[in-house]
């Protein structure tokens, strides 16, 4: 599956290569597939990104290949909580949701090694990134 077309604001840009160039010597494969993301993403201005684009601190919906739903917001590493939804960029499907719009879909391999596919249904403007 070709990669859809991603958009991630400046600042988030700027912070996540910096967290992901930190993490090569620990953690190569996260690092690798957060710099991929990073690397054919669309850099906007913070105030410039599209409505319903997935950016830190977005709240969204997506539906996976079986029709499931789910609600979560994308956040950084110390702000994550599976159990209240809080996903952290560096979990495959953060990384996957990262700069994603409605309508859009994307195949991800998850810890297990399995290929996953997931839909953006809608997603809520950004909370304040510092959260």
């Amino acid at each position: 599956m070709e990669r859809p077309a991603i958009i991630v604001a400046k600042t988030d840009h700027e912070r996540l290569l910096t967290m992901a160039n930190g993490l090569i010597e620990r953690k190569p494969e996260l690092a690798e597939e957060l710099i991929g993301e990073l690397e054919r993403a669309r850099i906007v201005e913070d105030g410039a990104v599209p409505t319903g684009t997935v950016q830190m601190g977005s709240t969204l919906e997506y539906r996976t290949e079986g029709g499931a739903a789910r609600h979560v917001t994308l956040v950084y590493p110390a702000d994550a909580d599976i159990a209240s939804g809080r996903i952290s960029i560096l979990t495959p499907v953060g990384t996957a949701l990262l700069g994603m719009a409605v309508g859009q879909t994307i195949d991800f391999t998850a810890n297990d090694g399995r290929q996953h596919f997931l839909t953006i249904a809608s997603v809520t403007p950004q909370l304040d990134a510092a959260e």
